[in-house]
């Protein structure tokens, strides 16, 4: 079979997307049609011998980026938890694993039908792959130390991409925002759960992510009973090391939880941070004692959509209907910033802690009942914000929320698939690196636009975007060739992607 040129490609692309131009440009032209445009719905099946399809067409790019990049090696190079090889290397079972969740896989079952799509073998290059049983076996290998390994191996990978395609993404701030979260469980045999404060069983993950490209730096697993702040100072250093030769300045963030006084006066030497305070006494008594003219009112951003324009609210429907039946509320009425200076115990030196002041009421129905203040405190380094910028930095931070939202739901790294709490933690690594290859591959795009926006986008909608693209395995002595079959509208970025994957040298 001839093969296709990159231009040709390209000009193929362009056809079909002409094609599908000419079909959309009747919209608001047809007459009234006697039938429905779905048809009868009449076809005839057959399944065919000669010719290997697949739907995941993104993949041999993904795959492709992996390698370059040498996660494989650098993998088999550390992490030791196979006496032999036979047949498979850790990396393998690595890559299966993250592999089954970009293919849309939610559970270990879904590996299985991988194991018989010879297609997607061929494009992979790999003449077997993992059944379920062994790779739930794989994560029953781990240790604590081996989990932290494989994270590593993953960290090793990261310097190569942010060198080369994040250098714009990175500057002037890189912010690293860490929070925990609740991964329950439904059983009553998972090893290592516990009851958090809230009354839920399962296992309370702490997440330390860069919100400049929503990677999922460190991913650690601990008992539904620990706290939020648990362990956390040691993974925030790691993370330290991990991103500040890249970046130009560096910033933590976290909420109250977070506020380890005992490690401000060490980080403040290194890095920024903003972390919220807890409304305790004396910082309550420092904001009351301002005076009025201390205190600047809080004016919130206005968000615009990607068209540039500003984004228009709906009416709160509701409030509409907490109004109709007299319903107690509370309803903010405006918010006021001011700031002081102030020295935890722990501390050798004062920071700066911006008040945040909330005049709320308390409504029924329509009628006031009575008004109240509240007060919310954030300590930071940061001298070049002001009050209201460091507040809404500090704000900012809740988009990591939807970081572990999608870990949860997207990615379904939390699911917890296995017995006890180091194989679970295993495998929340092994599906996090999912989420992270979205993001590296968004990091290989041309356009800088297209790089914040594939970084943002959510997983799902990336995976019918880019990886399941139906597409014929062509096999020959030196290559493999993945024809993709069809038209969409982000082929372009697909094939300018993989141009760019295959021209970078990556050190």
């Amino acid at each position: 079979m001839k093969r296709i040129s990159v231009k040709q490609s390209h000009s193929n692309t362009t056809r079909h997307r002409n094609k599908v131009a000419s079909r959309h440009a009747m919209a608001g032209h047809w007459r009234t049609q006697p039938k429905p445009m779905f048809g009868t719905g009449r076809v005839h099946y057959e399944v065919g011998t000669h010719t290997d399809v697949m739907s995941y067409g993104g993949m041999g790019a993904v795959h492709r980026l992996m390698t370059k990049l040498g996660l494989p090696k650098t993998i088999d190079a550390t992490l030791q938890l196979l006496k032999v090889h036979l047949p498979y290397h850790e990396s393998d079972h690595v890559l299966n694993l993250a592999y089954n969740v970009l293919c849309g896989g939610t559970r270990l079952e879904d590996i299985e039908r991988l194991r018989h799509d010879t297609a997607y073998m061929n494009a992979l290059g790999a003449d077997l792959i993992p059944d379920p049983t062994t790779a739930g076996d794989f994560t029953r290998r781990f240790g604590e130390a081996d989990v932290v390994e494989l994270m590593e191996c993953i960290n090793a990978v990261r310097p190569s991409l942010w060198r080369t395609r994040a250098r714009d993404l990175l500057g002037p701030v890189a912010y690293i925002d860490v929070d925990g979260t609740m991964a329950p469980t439904h059983g009553e045999k998972k090893a290592g759960m516990d009851i958090s404060y809230k009354g839920v069983w399962g296992y309370a993950p702490l997440i330390v992510s860069l919100a400049n490209t929503k990677e999922v730096l460190y991913l650690v697993n601990r008992p539904g009973n620990a706290t939020s702040h648990q362990g956390a100072a040691a993974w925030i250093d790691a993370a330290i090391d991990l991103v500040q030769p890249h970046t130009e300045r560096l910033c933590l963030r976290g909420d109250t939880d977070f506020s380890l006084t005992a490690h401000f006066d060490r980080w403040a030497e290194i890095c920024d941070f903003i972390f919220g305070m807890d409304c305790n006494s004396a910082l309550r008594n420092r904001a009351e004692a301002l005076e009025e003219s201390a205190w600047r009112r809080l004016q919130r951003p206005h968000y615009e959509t990607q068209t540039g324009q500003t984004r228009q609210r709906q009416k709160n429907e509701k409030q509409r209907i907490v109004k109709e039946r007299g319903y107690v509320e509370l309803e903010l009425n405006f918010e006021d910033v001011a700031e002081f200076d102030y020295q935890p115990t722990k501390c050798q030196r004062p920071y700066r802690v911006v008040a945040l002041r909330k005049n709320i009421s308390k409504m029924k129905g329509e009628q006031a009942l009575f008004d109240e203040i509240r007060y919310f405190f954030y300590i930071t380094t940061r001298r070049d914000l002001s009050a209201a910028e460091v507040v809404c930095c500090a704000n900012e931070r809740c988009d990591q929320e939807n970081v572990i939202e999608q870990l949860k739901n997207g990615v379904n790294a939390l699911r917890l698939p296995v017995y006890d709490l180091i194989s679970n933690w295993a495998y929340m690594v092994m599906a996090a690196l999912a989420w992270n290859i979205k993001s590296w591959f968004a990091l290989m795009m041309h356009r800088l636009s297209d790089r914040r926006q594939y970084i943002r986008m959510e997983f799902r909608a990336f995976l019918n975007r880019i990886i399941l693209l139906p597409c014929r395995v062509i096999r020959r002595a030196r290559r493999t060739t993945l024809r993709i079959i069809g038209y969409q509208p982000t082929l372009d970025r697909l094939f300018s992607t993989w141009c760019t994957i295959e021209r970078t040298g990556f050190t």
